[in-house]
């Protein structure tokens, strides 16, 4: 639809989190000119079984099995389709890829698997001190210069400024 509105411009996308993962998984993304993806998980079973564990302490991994059988039958989708490091290295746009550097729900090493896993170009961009989705917040004008840098660098046309699109969970 973006494309419609703004016929030969460059789009951007912007996604966090969950968001970050409908990016990497929407048919659309061939479409893109580039790819902003903050505090994005490998894997959706890493993902539940770490939220599970934050919030119900070591009984948390033993449930998540539980959660996941019921994806299927209530979503329509299966967990092992839900696996942006499965996907990631078919996008074919420079990808920046944000993290906080104290993020409990992402680890940086499933962060530096998803950078691993993407095709060239591709940056990993890690905010020191900041947590799962307050990198903005924790240091704006770094990650304005950073993100708005790559942006601008890979959206820039003659005709215009660039087009965005943002998607948050």
């Amino acid at each position: 639809r973006l494309a419609q509105l703004a016929p030969g411009e460059r789009i951007g996308v912007m996604g966090t989190s969950l968001g970050a993962a409908a990016a990497v998984f929407a048919e659309s993304k061939s479409r893109y000119s580039a790819m902003v993806l903050e505090s994005l998980y490998p894997t959706i079973e890493e993902a539940v079984e770490v939220r599970l564990r934050l919030h119900l302490g070591s009984l948390g991994p033993l449930l998540a099995p539980l959660l996941l059988m019921q994806f299927e039958p209530r979503l329509g989708v299966r967990p092992d389709q839900l696996r942006p490091i499965e996907r990631i290295g078919e996008i074919t746009v420079p990808i920046l890829l944000v993290h906080g550097g104290e993020d409990r729900h992402t680890t940086l090493s499933e962060v530096r698997r998803l950078y691993d896993a993407a095709r060239e170009p591709k940056t990993l961009y890690v905010v020191e001190g900041a947590a799962h989705v307050d990198l903005h917040a924790h240091a704006t004008a770094q990650y304005e210069a950073r993100v708005g840098a790559f942006l601008l660098s890979h959206l820039r046309t003659l005709s215009a400024a660039p087009t965005l699109l943002s998607m948050r969970d």
